[in-house]
């Protein structure tokens, strides 16, 4: 029987994930290259990509890539894990990450409901779901054949349950209604995937509740408050979740979705 170390090792394993030079992408990122993993950094803007991942490299002497892709570029993004492959030898892990949040700077998006625009929903679905969708399907092949295959969608609270929007009043932020209709439908996707998948690939979530971010102080008080562990999400909160999914801790847990959100959710 192998051990606990043994079983999160993930050296000669490779892994993608999208908005990998962003606050929890960087994260994620770097808790598999801790455990051995090369990596392969997906994000939007170049010069992140690089910097992210010459970071990752010296931090802990793994391979890494840098794939700068806008993820509207249906081509890019399928051609995205042969890229993998070829430079780094294979694909183990992917991990979506990717998305437009409550904060982003998008017309008709973090307003009210009738205020929401149309294109903009279209937008983030295409980022949030639709881009998960297409690159699973193009990693697909090279994940089976890894043996140890594993696809992790990182989903949100708001993909389970509905915004507090009283959490709200008095601040210029939101919760667009696109955001947690592309996270539940991610939720849905990753129950497909792990029966379409299976057994070669494993595919699960890792559900979030709220990142701190300085966000205003009356949210932030009404969060803890609402919030059985009393405080926001850190960044490193993250890095058990998504250690223990990637790696054979989780060799027989599929069409999961980890919770992570101090409680929110329990009520």
């Amino acid at each position: 029987m192998r051990t606990l170390k043994n079983l999160m090792n993930l050296e000669g394993r490779t892994a993608l994930i999208t908005g990998g030079a962003g606050h929890i992408g960087v994260v994620m990122a770097g808790a598999l290259a801790e455990l051995g993993a090369a990596v392969a950094v997906l994000d939007v803007d170049a010069a992140k990509c690089e910097q992210t991942a010459a970071q990752i490299s010296r931090e802990w002497g793994v391979e890494t890539l840098p794939l700068a892709v806008d993820l509207f570029d249906e081509a890019a993004v399928k051609a995205a894990p042969g890229q993998v492959a070829d430079s780094l030898g294979g694909l183990d892990i992917l991990i979506n990450n990717a998305a437009f949040v409550g904060t982003s700077k998008l017309e008709g998006w973090a307003v009210p409901f009738r205020d929401q625009s149309v294109d903009t929903w279209r937008r983030a679905l295409e980022v949030n779901l639709t881009a998960a969708f297409a690159l699973t399907q193009a990693a697909a092949d090279f994940l089976g054949e890894s043996g140890h295959g594993a696809v992790i969608n990182i989903g949100s609270i708001y993909g389970m349950v509905a915004p507090d929007f009283s959490l709200y009043e008095g601040t210029a932020m939101g919760n667009p209604a696109a955001y947690g209709a592309s996270k539940g439908g991610l939720m849905q996707l990753t129950r497909y995937l792990a029966a379409a998948l299976a057994p070669k690939v494993r595919v699960n979530a890792i559900s979030p509740g709220g990142v701190w971010r300085n966000q205003p102080e009356a949210f932030h008080e009404r969060y803890k408050t609402r919030t059985p562990l009393g405080r926001m999400a850190v960044e490193e909160d993250f890095k058990g979740a998504v250690a223990y999914l990637a790696s054979d801790l989780s060799a027989y847990v599929t069409g999961h979705n980890l919770v992570v959100d101090g409680g929110w959710s329990i009520w």
